[in-house]
């Protein structure tokens, strides 16, 4: 387990997934992360990588073969090495091997940066084409909130404040976890989306091309709250396990396949093509108040 620590935040990260699996307000005592019970859902963070969501048919195909990847790809079941760390920041790092190649045949460097400066902690996304042939993948978050955080307050106390007004339009899935061919009207004209149990009962909320670029976490009662900042992220996926006490809030790059989609790994929604030596960064941070 990897830790980072100042006056206000303890954080805590483990090299299998590089996943995040604390964040500790030392000012009021609370862990914000949810506590990963497997009775409901065993993970606190995942890293989505080289894909988001699931595969039609869990196959895709790449210059006339096909492979198979499971739902979010494979860095969160694999271990990373730590390539450098201190007291404030700390660098995994998950590179190809003979396994990663059978199912996805690229060569490359994948970091996730974790930076802690005073009560915000920074998420990077650093992914490197070292191979001799252009490279298509993609990334997302999945952290998943404590709710409620604060005492005497109830899931149903709680909301997600969005920086911009919008009219949101929610991407249905099916049984599959495909993405629907259109959307539908969800919530029209407000920057607010109330949480309850029931709202997550059909799977994911899933949102493209939001104006908003931050969403903040907070009850009605207590001036307790989180804020999450997710600039350059195209989609965002909002989500909790059947009746558990947290809520995701998922920035992605890329997302599940369409339901129609032909499975060509060069025309999937959301991935990015790096020519050989080429890299893309994308961050996201968390703010505790």
């Amino acid at each position: 387990m990897q830790t980072l620590k100042n006056q206000n935040l303890t954080i805590q990260i483990t090299p299998k997934g590089a996943e995040l699996t604390s964040i500790f307000n030392h000012e009021n005592q609370t862990e914000y992360m949810w506590n990963a019970d497997p009775k409901f859902w065993g993970k606190s963070s995942p890293v989505l990588f080289p894909i988001v969501g699931y595969l039609k048919e869990n196959i895709y195909r790449f210059e006339e073969q096909e492979y198979t990847l499971p739902r979010h790809g494979f860095a969160r079941d694999r271990e990373f090495i730590v390539e450098k760390s201190d007291e404030n920041s700390v660098t995994f790092l998950l590179t190809h091997d003979e396994n990663t190649l059978k199912v996805y045949p690229f060569k490359f460097e994948f970091r996730m940066i974790y930076t802690l400066e005073n009560n915000t902690l920074n998420v990077m996304y650093s992914v490197k084409n070292i191979g001799e042939n252009k490279m298509y993948s993609s990334v997302g978050g999945h952290p998943a909130f404590a709710v409620p955080l604060a005492k005497n307050t109830d899931y149903n106390d709680y909301y997600l404040e969005f920086n911009k007004t919008e009219t949101f339009k929610r991407w249905g899935l099916t049984p599959e976890g495909l993405i629907e061919t259109q959307p539908f009207d969800f919530l029209t004209d407000t920057d607010r989306l109330y949480l309850t149990k029931e709202l997550f009962y059909n799977d994911a909320i899933v949102f493209k091309n939001l104006e908003s670029t931050s969403v903040i976490l907070k009850p009605d009662k207590i001036n307790q709250q989180l804020q999450f900042d997710f600039e350059g992220f195209p989609y965002l996926g909002i989500w909790a396990a059947k009746d558990a006490d947290f809520v995701c809030i998922e920035p992605w790059c890329g997302i599940a396949d369409s339901a129609n989609h032909n499975q060509e790994l060069t025309e999937k929604e959301g991935m990015i093509c790096l020519d050989l030596g080429g890299s893309f960064e994308r961050s996201w941070r968390v703010t505790i108040d």
